[in-house]
């Protein structure tokens, strides 16, 4: 089970890449194993020493009765001192973004692969989509030559 975010590869620069556990109940373990999850429109703030992940939504869990959660709460990510202070850093000096691009499942652990990101602007989009658009028809172009 992975959870992509392609939007985040199409507004943003990608500068680096982190990997990252999260704090989550059983309920939300449930639901997201299958696959009411969503992590297109949330991004990553540093808070107190630590980095919190907001707009995460995972849906209710049917089966969990008074114990379900709240489905936009803010969780936290698990990182080690150095990385946090490390991406802070980053985030204040630089004027970075912290997004996740990924969320997916390591050894029954639900990790989200966090983007430290630069923002594009409108020209960089439209660079992408030529780019886009030429890879594709090069593609095109040889699958025709090759029947």
């Amino acid at each position: 089970m992975e959870i992509l975010n392609k939007r985040a590869r199409f507004d943003y620069f990608i500068e680096e890449e982190i990997e990252a556990g999260i704090v989550l109940t059983g309920t939300e373990i449930k639901s997201i194993r299958n696959g009411n999850c969503n992590i297109k429109d949330c991004y990553g703030i540093v808070k107190n020493g630590e980095i919190y992940l907001l707009n995460m939504y995972i849906g209710e869990y049917k089966e969990g009765n008074l114990f379900n959660h709240q489905e936009t709460r803010s969780r936290k990510l698990l990182l080690h001192k150095k990385e946090i202070k490390k991406i802070s850093q980053q985030i204040e000096l630089n004027g970075l973004t912290l997004v996740p691009l990924k969320g997916y499942f390591k050894d029954n652990h639900f990790k989200i692969l966090l983007g430290i990101c630069r923002g594009k602007k409108t020209y960089d989009k439209r660079e992408t989509i030529k780019n886009r658009d030429a890879q594709r028809e090069a593609l095109k172009n040889i699958k025709s030559y090759s029947r």
